[in-house]
């Protein structure tokens, strides 16, 4: 199957702590909450969670972000600092404004129901709602949340119609060949194949617009401290650790360079993990990689340039969509390695671009990111995207670096293709066990009880 994703697929700007289990499972609640008002008589509406969103949903907010969706708010319209408010009137008043515009009664205990220990074939992350009508009638809508806040509806045609992409691709090394053909960058060649949905200079509008994004969600986790919600009061470090870089000035050791690499990596996925704005980039679990990666491109190497922070978002789309067309980056499929992981490899990829890379040295970069996050699980504590979710992000953005230059000390040319390791990843995900797959009933989840 030919890359039939746009970068705005790939990067969306939305709200914490998770894609999958909140920004997916609130466009699912909004979606078929003007579905189901096609007909005005709506009596009541039932929500069914299962798999993942069942298992780890209140660690997740996805029942908050049920609600918010079954009223009509988006990830990308609804205010960060309004969301509890908006919550707590609901819960109060045991009714709800569905989609909006209609009253609805709406008690969590009946209405919002987490199926544990159930699956649906179709995905990990799976919905159910049900509307009833005036008149005993029901109207009722699967949906699955399937990564970096993407949601698909049992039943319906996800193929997009009425586009044509210049350089169609489904593989690295049909990329490579296009590249060859063409004399192309990936970042071109996804440039060039935005052309399908949008004129050039609104893309680089919205590529501008997700660069500042996430460089406000890395000023807002420096700005902020205090204890993140969930239980498990774990401490907000991004600012202590800012204010002491500040202090200690100037150094010219290396440590210092990795030092705000990894506090950049933290504020972010402590500004996720407290319910703030964040960009999924893949993913929020992840969203802090790519950030970092960015923020290191522009502060630490010699030239960087407007252009070049942009080659490195196209250049990860680029080989972000090869994740989402022959694997996955849903941790509830892959683990963590769908997620870090990929978050690792297509920043890898991004910064070697940036650097002046040739597209060969840049696929192995991709490569090299994801090779050493092979079988990374995903075992959240409380089922909260905090351990090991925030520190993992500072792993993640310090290897992509790393990759970048081992590429781009070598020719491009290197035994593993990124193909392998992709499919190898797929591979690894199919055979890992579902207690280490966004489920909180293996690893860490279990053997640290006590925090």
């Amino acid at each position: 199957m030919a890359q039939h994703f746009s970068i705005t697929d790939l990067f969306t700007i939305g709200i914490g702590p998770s894609s999958s289990h909140t920004v997916g499972p609130m466009r699912a609640a909004r979606d078929f909450a003007e579905r189901a008002l096609e007909r005005p008589d709506v009596g009541q509406v039932v929500c069914e969670l299962y798999g993942s969103l069942a298992l780890t949903g209140h660690g997740h907010a996805t029942d908050t972000a049920i609600l918010l969706g079954l009223a009509g708010h988006s990830p990308e319209g609804v205010c960060p600092d309004a969301i509890a408010g908006l919550v707590a009137d609901i819960r109060h008043a045991d009714r709800l404004m569905l989609a909006g515009r209609v009253d609805i009664a709406f008690v969590e205990t009946r209405h919002l129901l987490f199926r544990k220990g159930e699956f649906l074939p179709g995905h990990a992350n799976a919905m159910r709602f049900t509307a009833t009508y005036g008149d005993g009638s029901d109207y009722s809508e699967t949906y699955f949340s399937v990564g970096g806040g993407a949601i698909a509806r049992e039943g319906a045609d996800a193929a997009r119609a009425n586009f044509t992409l210049t350089y169609p691709f489904a593989s690295g090394e049909e990329l490579l060949a296009l590249g060859e053909a063409t004399g192309l960058n990936f970042g071109a060649i996804i440039e060039a194949n935005e052309a399908a949905w949008r004129d050039i200079t609104e893309t680089h509008a919205f590529i501008d617009a997700v660069r500042a994004a996430m460089l406000d969600c890395v000023a807002r986790g420096m700005a902020h401290d205090g204890v993140l919600p969930g239980g498990l009061n774990v401490k907000r470090r991004a600012k202590c650790l800012h204010d002491r870089l500040l202090a200690r000035g100037p150094r010219s050791d290396p440590s210092t360079v990795f030092e705000w690499v990894s506090l950049w990596a933290l504020a972010v996925n402590e500004e996720n993990a407290a319910g703030g704005r964040v960009v999924t980039a893949p993913t929020n679990g992840a969203a802090g990689v790519i950030p970092a990666v960015l923020k290191y491109y522009e502060v630490f190497t010699a030239n960087p340039t407007p252009e070049g922070s942009r080659l490195l978002l196209t250049t990860a789309t680029a080989i972000g969509f090869l994740y989402k067309t022959n694997a996955s980056i849903s941790a509830a499929e892959m683990g963590c390695q769908g997620e870090v992981g990929v978050a690792c490899s297509i920043a890898a990829a991004g910064l070697a671009a940036a650097l002046g890379g040739t597209n060969a040295q840049v696929e192995n970069a991709a490569e090299i990111g994801m090779e050493h996050n092979l079988g990374l699980t995903c075992d959240p504590i409380g089922g909260l995207v905090q351990i090991p979710c925030i520190e993992r992000n500072t792993m993640g953005a310090i290897k992509a670096i790393n990759a970048a230059y081992l590429a781009l000390q070598g020719d491009g040319a290197h035994i593993v293709s990124l193909d392998a390791v992709i499919e190898t990843m797929r591979q690894t995900g199919e055979d890992m066990r579902s207690k280490y797959k966004e489920t909180s009933l293996g690893g860490l989840a279990v053997n640290v009880v006590e925090c």
